[in-house]
């Protein structure tokens, strides 16, 4: 009979007394939502990446539903993203009735190629959502140049990258309304959540009326009184409250993933056949969210990851590209070659455990399976 082996999850939130405390503090007060947590989340949140505004909403695809909603996308418009990032990229926008466009990324960086967004702009297209994908700040400098040649909506998808820098600065600061998520395998976690940042007083308003059923209270208005037709994208004091706790250990957190992605790195230096993501470059500092490798063309995934499973080590493909998933093959007729180097590496890519308070003896054994796995 096999021995059973100790499993090694792929992610897991790092929470403590401190979230504990502020839950419940919120708990007692009785302001489970619409109260100070939120607000003072927001205030925290926004001077963290040296953004003036923040609004949380109950997900990072409500706040970037909700910045579509705003640029007035619809029937007609065309909207380009990338293929390699999770679904809610298009589904932001294609919830409002805009046409997606996909194109391709860089091969080294999986970010948006400035130049296949340039060759995909027509007549119709009227925005871009960039992507900063694993935590790899996009190139945002050559999307604005693009944004504003054309006359274009830029939203930043920043939900994977709390904490990266572009340019020495944090993302969030440079202009364009970006996006962060809170979901538990992100760097920071509080359950569910997320948060617009934006540069523009007028748009705040809008984000928070809009996630608030259409709200307004200027004027003397009241819970009743809806200004325009809105949603509920509230978040809560109790999720607040976790976020206030990550907020304050959140240069920890970047800490020690940095140091968990620098181990992994050694450790697959010599390792054939596996291939570790990009290093920071010149004007880019990533956010450690996820550990993705590329294998090598000559190893079957499946096989790879099976025999990483038998062992107790989790894995999973990041990320299939999304012009691939059936719902939208069935309702646009996308197809494979579309994007060749987004495929591609779709078909190629796995991540492996990786969380702020993974053990580093941990990550020897994960890389120990690897090993033998692409060997056999």
């Amino acid at each position: 009979m096999r021995e059973a082996v100790r499993e090694i999850p792929l992610s897991r939130p790092w929470l403590d007394e401190r979230e504990e405390e502020l839950v419940v503090e919120v708990l007692r007060s009785g302001r489970l939502s619409l109260g100070p947590s939120i607000e003072r989340f927001e205030q925290e949140l926004a001077a963290r990446v040296d953004a003036p505004y923040a609004a949380a909403v109950s997900s990072g695809t409500a706040g970037l539903h909700l910045l579509c909603r705003i640029a007035g996308l619809g029937p007609g418009d065309e909207v380009i993203t990338s293929p390699l990032s999770f679904v809610a990229s298009a589904n932001c926008f294609i919830v409002e009735g805009a046409t997606p466009v996909f194109a391709d990324v860089d091969p080294v960086t999986l970010n948006l190629d400035p130049a296949a967004v340039e060759a995909a702009v027509t007549e119709r297209t009227r925005a871009i959502v960039a992507v900063d994908m694993f935590g790899f700040p996009c190139e945002l400098d050559a999307f604005r140049d693009i944004a504003e040649r054309h006359g274009l909506v830029l939203i930043e998808d920043a939900c994977e990258s709390l904490g990266a820098e572009y340019r020495g600065r944090p993302l969030g600061a440079h202009g364009p309304s970006a996006v962060f998520a809170f979901y538990p395998n992100k760097q920071m976690a509080t359950g569910e959540g997320g948060v617009v940042t934006t540069h523009s007083e007028e748009e705040w308003r809008l984000l928070c009326s809009l996630r608030n059923q259409g709200r307004s209270y200027d004027g003397g208005g009241g819970w009743f009184h809806h200004v325009r037709l809105g949603l509920n994208y509230r978040w809560t004091d109790v999720q607040a409250a976790i976020g206030l706790g990550q907020l304050e250990k959140l240069d920890r957190i970047l800490e020690l993933r940095t140091q968990a992605a620098q181990l992994y790195g050694e450790l697959l230096e010599d390792l054939d056949g596996v291939e570790a993501p990009a290093p920071d470059d010149e004007g880019r500092r990533r956010s450690w969210f996820v550990y993705v490798v590329k294998l090598d063309e000559a190893l079957d995934r499946n096989v790879v990851m099976d025999a990483l499973r038998r062992e107790g080590v989790a894995t999973a493909e990041y990320v299939p590209c999304i012009h691939l998933q059936p719902y939208m093959r069935e309702r646009f007729g996308f197809a494979e070659g579309l994007c060749p180097v987004a495929e591609g590496t779709a078909a190629r890519t796995m991540a492996l455990p990786f969380f702020t308070q993974i053990d580093h003896g941990d990550q020897e054994r994960v890389v120990e399976v690897l090993r033998a796995a692409v060997s056999a």
